[in-house]
């Protein structure tokens, strides 16, 4: 450490007091986070830590003046963390840390918008940095290394500002954030934007809530960086399978860039009404579709499936027959399955059919004495038009 006089320390440390408050006052998140970055090592914190270890009377320093003294229980201990780091002493510094990060919160609170939450960010890793080097140091004098966990308490904390927990959790979490309305959605920065809205619409496909979760997975897509292919994939890897239970198909091309052909042949199942080849997929990629927690999701496609076997039977009769077209007979769709080697009975195909109608994705009525179904003349296949089947 080289010679510092103790003008030329008190200069430095009002320096730093100068930028922290200026910081704040023009809301300037970039510039804050690095004025809290101490295991970066930049040389303008490392100098700041010789100057404070020069001059001990800073806290009287940051009492004289209104506009640092209203930081003051953020900035001292950071002063004390800043000292420890440098001269090692690394549970000290922690401790210090975590009283500066905790007062730090409390602020954070009372801000109206989000513009600090990326030194928030730099907070919640410089935390469990040195929580990580105080445990290496309390091991190495036999002591129980405890610092880390306390760093997980206050990750809580820090969690609970911001506020996304476990999934059982969500639902009151998200509810308190959407009613508080401490900050404005679209004040938070777009890659925290895109987060927010991927985490909440793999949580609406949980709930099965489908319009909802295509909502907030299709704002993810669109706004996020077009050359992160890793999270383009994380995304569709679930609004796949919400597409598909509204009746949108994706490309293959699509299926192909971002590997995600394990939903191929699910989508060739839809447009062929191929209910074989459907569960086949889903026991090919069982393991896979049960960790993505979509599994469920795409099981229920086989409603899909029978509509569109249903329409295929139409179509060729309608070649053959025009004026009978709308009458299918239950044995045709027996046979029809029996071709696709799933064997079913007429009263199983019946069921199967009433669902179908009941959940209006055929548009028809029972003739039961003579087992057929007639279907309605007019739009016998509805569309979901971007609406999932009622379940």
């Amino acid at each position: 450490m080289a010679y510092i006089s103790m003008g030329e320390a008190h200069r430095r440390i009002t320096d730093f007091l100068n930028r922290f408050s200026d910081a704040v006052s023009s809301q300037d998140g970039s510039s804050l986070k690095r004025l809290l970055s101490l295991s970066s090592d930049s040389p303008f914190l490392l100098s700041l830590a010789d100057s404070l270890n020069v001059f001990q009377d800073s806290g009287r320093l940051i009492k004289q003046f209104d506009k640092y003294a209203q930081y003051g229980e953020i900035i001292v201990p950071l002063f004390r963390s800043l000292q420890n780091y440098r001269l090692g002493h690394l549970v000290d510094s922690y401790q210090s840390f975590e009283k500066s990060a905790n007062a730090f919160i409390q602020e954070f609170r009372n801000w109206e918008s989000a513009w600090a939450l990326d030194a928030l960010y730099v907070i919640a890793y410089e935390i469990r940095v040195l929580a990580e080097r105080a445990d290496r140091e309390l091991v190495s004098m036999g002591k129980n290394p405890e610092k880390l966990k306390g760093a997980g308490s206050f990750l809580m904390k820090a969690f609970g500002v911001l506020a996304l927990g476990t999934v059982h959790l969500c639902r009151s979490v998200i509810r308190s954030i959407e009613t508080a309305r401490i900050f404005d959605f679209e004040e938070f920065p777009v890659r925290d934007k895109v987060t927010y809205m991927y985490y909440t619409g793999r949580l609406e496909v949980f709930n099965e809530n489908f319009p909802a979760a295509d909502h907030k997975l299709s704002y993810a897509l669109t706004h996020c960086n077009p050359h992160s292919e890793a999270n383009i994939r994380m995304i569709l890897k679930y609004l796949i399978p919400v597409k598909l239970s509204i009746g949108i198909l994706p490309k293959f091309s699509l299926l192909q860039k971002y590997n995600l052909l394990e939903y191929s042949n699910v989508v060739q199942a839809l447009k062929r009404g191929d209910l074989r080849l459907l569960r086949q997929a889903l026991q090919e990629h069982e393991d896979r579709f049960l960790r993505s927690g979509v599994y469920l999701v795409l099981e229920k496609l086989e409603l899909q499936v029978y509509q569109r076997l249903i329409k295929k039977i139409y179509i060729i009769q309608k070649l053959k027959d025009p004026s009978k077209a709308h009458q299918i007979k239950l044995e045709v769709i027996v046979k029809a399955l029996k071709w696709l080697e799933m064997d079913m009975d007429v009263d199983e195909v019946e069921c199967i059919m009433s669902i179908l109608i009941y959940k209006n994705l055929v548009k028809g009525y029972f003739a039961h004495k003579s087992k057929v179904v007639v279907l309605s003349k007019q739009d016998p296949f509805p569309k979901l038009n971007g609406k999932p089947v009622n379940s």
